[in-house]
């Protein structure tokens, strides 16, 4: 079995990405994960022992102890997909999914989630149109999500990137 122990950001592979040994499919839950025993797309066994608290992201290379490289491939899983019509319809529903803490990958106008039905009648709620597919799910890397486990150990604090846009004056016409 190939022990995977760290995460190398992508800068270390840039240089000779032929040195990536495989890949491995994996969904949201899973790159939430720090121990998952799965397969890579080869078939070989392959267990993570990493770091809890931090999901993994698509295209994010992995380390096994042996010196391979493994490259992280967001699955497609089961996932609703909402979208909506206005800027204003838009912005409630992202602020009432917000409200929740569940994880949301927020697009263009569009919405997307794990299936819960509670969530899908408020979209329709707010008349948002809902497609359920079957789609990577890359939610925003919000606090959310890092259960409890809250090791901030960099001060970088732009690594998180919350566009708290202040400049929204609210006009009422």
């Amino acid at each position: 079995m190939l022990k995977v122990t760290k995460r190398l950001s992508d800068n270390h592979t840039a240089g000779n990405p032929e040195r990536l040994t495989t890949e491995v499919k994996l969904t949201y839950d899973e790159r939430k994960r720090g121990r998952l025993k799965t397969r890579t797309g080869c078939g070989k066994e392959i267990g993570l022992f990493l770091e809890r608290g931090k999901c993994l992201l698509d295209g994010e290379i992995l380390a096994t102890e042996s010196g391979e490289l493994i490259k992280v491939i967001a699955a497609p899983e089961e996932v609703v997909t909402a979208y909506a019509e206005d800027p204003l319809q838009f912005a409630r529903i992202c602020y009432h999914l917000g409200n929740r803490h569940v994880p949301l990958q927020i697009g263009d106008f569009w919405i997307r989630m794990q299936p819960d039905h509670v969530l899908e009648d408020l979209c329709r709620l707010y008349g948002l149109k809902i497609n359920s597919e079957l789609a990577a799910f890359q939610p925003e890397n919000g606090a959310y999500g890092q259960h409890g486990g809250h090791s901030h150990g960099d001060t970088n604090a732009s690594e998180h990137h919350h566009a708290h846009d202040h400049h929204h004056s609210h006009h009422h016409h």
